[in-house]
């Protein structure tokens, strides 16, 4: 009987194509192996001879990392033919089919995501062995698998927080909410790589690169990690905040429309962050990585977002006589909006109770064990007020649900509490409703009803877990003795006479109504009201006052006044930043008691409009007709036009133009074709920036149907 030859591997099929569509990687490419945990994936293997399985000794051998250690979770050894129970990395079928071998591997839904590498070893004589590569493969979260910590039970879920590519951030304030269309382009060539190039410039492989590695299998690690190398305060962080407004030696937050161009422009310049970014950027790219990942995630707006850094739940605001709200050297802020990350996850180091959404904040704001990164922290345990749960849960309790008091300042010193608003923070908390291009209001996941008795009793119990009993209680009773308690002989409100456009002057009404109060229960009163008009920024602060005005008003009881205001164009012409916000402040002092009374109105400033139209088919691989017309109607030409057009599976990249000057009144027409490359629901973005007006944006929702067949 002759010997039987030794087995020699002749060839390898990774199976890409049908793998990464088993696995919803597809749309990354099918060039590459790219696989969930949790999840059986095929290869093909061909040999020298027929393979006997029982006398044939053959091993796999999965790796990832810089030091891959069966120890620690990033080298994993498996038999052809060893039954394996569980978790586990396995063989769970194969089929020999002359010198082809057909195998079935699992990869647990526990195991480390990243590159790994996947060795064969066929045992020979004398307890030798010979090696083979198979090849390459990325592993990544699992949201189909019901044993990955990041599973959620819904198809219409998974394919808005994990397959769609576009969405919206929402900007502006409470009583004017603008969408911001945002390229996330998870699946755009390379970006993958790049999610795994931020992980190995964290501070944490740096230190330890083997210890690291073999932690990724956690969620909540990766998420962490991630919401601290999106800045750049602490690492060679993505992004480089900047709050104030010189973006010459970058790009302004306002002028991206996407991730992609950030996320390859960083990886381009080895690691040096990319210039600039605010809250909005920071969260849209932590979205893209996420996502990317196999992560769940989406993007939160919160309006009137408190920043409490000293964690005693509320922010002092103070104004002086003239109306103009003052500068103060804390860090506490009301900011307009703030907009952070939400991710899907299970708690396993949490009480049983508080999986589902996290939040994520990848904006540097403060410390978290030392690094600027925020969360996870359970939207559940923000909402019952346990903020004695990881990760940073007090702070965000606290911009959802600080307390806002407003003080009259005279010569440097707080006289009066203007008002004690305990419903003015975290307003209008907002997301993107799935499958839609609406807003969904959540604001109900992070509190229960402002002023209902379980909002106040979580407030109560959040106080004193931050704060102590004790604190807790003397805080209420000082505010509760205050004149803010005191109840006013008028009412006050301003409002829009007529949409705020910027160009044009600004019609405002100041509407005040008589009411019966304790001092003067019936007579007439008299009103000295003093207005002013300051350039607010987007972290809660105003510029110098470019408007001031103030009038008397003599009140019967009973009656209503409606007194007209007029903020002139040339008032506010250069002293907006580019976010065109303005806050209109008044304060009414009523001569017969001496005390004050505060009126408040933010205005956002709306830029022309921009339309954006398609030719009725799209179809991969064939031209796809565009026109993008914009009229100026505002009173001035818009200077130094430049357009930029971005859009996963419809343009490779970005397309930029220069347009030059657009005089008032004139309408700027363009034409362009574009050929799609990928399928499905796509989004075009398209921003034109001017030195008057940084944000002009539209988007097109287009369907992308697939290349005919031949």
């Amino acid at each position: 009987m002759e010997p039987v030859a030794a087995l020699e591997l002749r060839s390898v099929d990774l199976q890409s194509a049908g793998n990464n569509k088993g696995h919803h990687t597809q749309e990354m490419g099918v060039e590459q192996l790219i696989l969930r945990r949790g999840q059986l994936f095929s290869l093909q293997l061909s040999f020298n001879r027929p393979c006997q399985p029982h006398s044939d000794h053959i091993t796999f051998v999965a790796e990832t990392g810089p030091e891959p250690s069966e120890l620690l979770g990033t080298r994993a050894k498996f038999l052809l033919t060893q039954a394996g129970l569980g978790d586990i990395w396995k063989v769970s079928d194969f089929t020999v089919d002359s010198t082809f071998l057909q195998v079935s591997l699992f990869t647990p839904a526990s195991a480390v995501i990243g590159h790994y590498t996947l060795k064969l070893e066929i045992a020979q004589s004398q307890g030798r062995s010979v090696t083979y590569p198979l090849g390459t493969f990325t592993l990544l979260f699992n949201p189909w698998s019901t044993e990955d910590d990041v599973y959620l039970p819904s198809e219409a879920l998974l394919q808005e927080y994990v397959m769609r590519d576009y969405g919206f951030v929402y900007k502006g304030h409470e009583g004017f909410i603008t969408s911001w269309p945002w390229n996330y382009g998870q699946f755009e060539k390379d970006i993958l790589d790049i999610c795994f190039e931020i992980l190995n410039k964290s501070l944490y492989f740096l230190r330890n690169p083997a210890k690291d590695c073999s932690q990724r299998n956690d969620v909540v690690y990766v998420c962490r990690v991630v919401s601290a190398m999106i800045n750049s305060n602490d690492d060679s962080g993505v992004l480089q905040g900047n709050w104030g407004e010189d973006y010459s030696r970058g790009i302004s937050p306002l002028q991206w429309n996407g991730s992609v161009a950030i996320l390859r422009q960083w990886s381009a310049q080895g690691g040096q962050p990319v210039k600039y970014g605010q809250c909005w950027v920071f969260a849209s790219v932590m979205c893209t990585v996420m996502r990317c990942l196999g992560v769940p995630t989406r993007v939160v707006s919160n309006f009137h977002s408190a920043h409490n850094t000293d964690g005693n739940l509320t922010i002092d605001t103070y104004y002086d006589r003239n109306a103009e709200m003052l500068p103060t050297q804390k860090r506490d802020k009301v900011w307009n909006f703030h907009v952070w990350n939400e991710c899907w996850m299970i708690r396993k180091d949490l009480p049983p109770g508080y999986n589902g959404w996290q939040v994520l904040d990848p904006t540097p704001q403060q410390t978290s064990s030392g690094l600027f990164c925020c969360g996870p922290a359970s939207v559940k345990a923000i909402r019952e007020g346990d903020v004695h749960l990881a990760y940073d849960t007090p702070f965000v309790f606290a911009e959802v649900n600080a307390d806002e008091v407003i003080w009259l300042s005279e010569d440097g010193e707080a006289r009066e509490i203007l008002a004690h608003n305990t419903r003015s923070i975290g307003k209008e908390i907002s997301t993107k409703m799935v499958g839609s291009d609406q807003r969904q209001d959540i604001t109900r996941s992070y509190k229960y009803p402002e002023g209902s008795p379980e909002e106040r009793s979580v407030f109560m119990k959040a106080s004193r877990k931050m704060l102590g009993q004790e604190r807790a209680s003397s805080f209420l009773l000082d505010l509760l003795g205050s004149a803010a308690f005191k109840a006013q002989p008028a009412q006050l409100q301003l409002y829009l006479a007529r949409a705020p456009v910027w160009g044009q002057d600004l019609l405002l009404t100041l509407h005040v109504r008589r009411v019966r109060d304790s001092a003067h229960p019936w007579g007439t009163i008299r009103l000295e009201v003093r207005f002013c008009a300051q350039a607010l920024l987007h972290r809660g602060s105003t510029r110098e006052p470019l408007w001031k005005q103030a009038v008397h008003l003599d009140l019967d009881f009973g009656k209503e006044i409606h007194w007209p205001l007029l903020l002139p164009y040339t008032n506010y012409r250069n002293k907006l930043t580019d976010e065109k916000l303005i806050r209109v402040s008044g304060i009414a002092k009523v001569e017969e008691t001496g005390w004050s009374m505060l009126v408040l109105k933010d205005l956002s400033l709306e830029p022309p409009y921009l339309s954006i139209e398609v030719s009725k088919r799209a179809e991969v691989g064939k031209a796809l007709k565009v026109h993008i017309a914009l009229t100026n109607t505002l009173a001035v030409a818009l200077s130094t036009c430049t357009m930029v057009l971005e859009g996963s599976g419809l343009i490779n990249g970005q397309i930029t133009e220069d347009l030059g000057t657009l005089k008032s009144g004139d309408t700027l027409q363009i034409q362009l074709d574009l050929y799609p490359s990928k399928a499905g629901p796509r989004q075009l973005q398209v921003l034109i920036s001017s030195n008057e007006v940084k944000e002009i944006k539209g988007y097109r929702d287009i369907f992308v149907a697939a290349a005919a067949a031949p």
